[in-house]
């Protein structure tokens, strides 16, 4: 059974009214500005080689690099109380 459905980056597609993104499930989701942003940049140095998707998972990895050294920093704090 598969529990996660349309996870391939459809939903950083925007544009039309029927775009993944517009749909109900997704209408709460967020940060679209700044995967654009990324992307716009990135276009200016590298056009037509780095998708949406793959700014979003460089984005994803770092942003569990960041929880997990704020995790270790944390702990190593509440060890010297």
């Amino acid at each position: 059974m598969n529990l996660l459905q349309g996870c391939d980056g459809s939903v950083l597609i925007a544009g039309r009214s029927s775009a993944e993104r517009n749909a109900l499930p997704n209408l709460g989701l967020r940060g679209f500005e700044v995967i654009d942003d990324a992307k716009s940049q990135i276009e200016v140095s590298c056009p037509g080689v780095v998708s949406c998707a793959d700014i979003l998972a460089l984005a994803a990895r770092d942003a569990v690099d960041l929880v997990n050294d704020l995790f270790a920093l944390n702990f190593q704090c509440m060890n010297k109380i």
